[in-house]
């Protein structure tokens, strides 16, 4: 009986867990999220300027 006990526990400990990384891990569902992944995905997608490296500045 006291094996049952502990293995209960083991179990108990590992749906608390799942649930808590599943929680953690879960899409947000709000107005908000989603602007702000939209404005994320337009910012990826921008052209970036130019990057001068150290060389380019001394020489120029």
């Amino acid at each position: 009986m006291t094996n049952l006990i502990y293995l209960g526990i083991a179990v108990l400990l590992s749906l608390v867990g799942s649930f808590v990384l599943w929680l953690r891990s879960r899409q947000p569902h709000s107005m908000e999220a989603g602007m702000r992944e939209f404005a994320r995905e337009l910012q990826a997608l921008a052209p970036q300027p130019p990057e001068h490296d150290e060389r380019q500045r001394r020489s120029g």
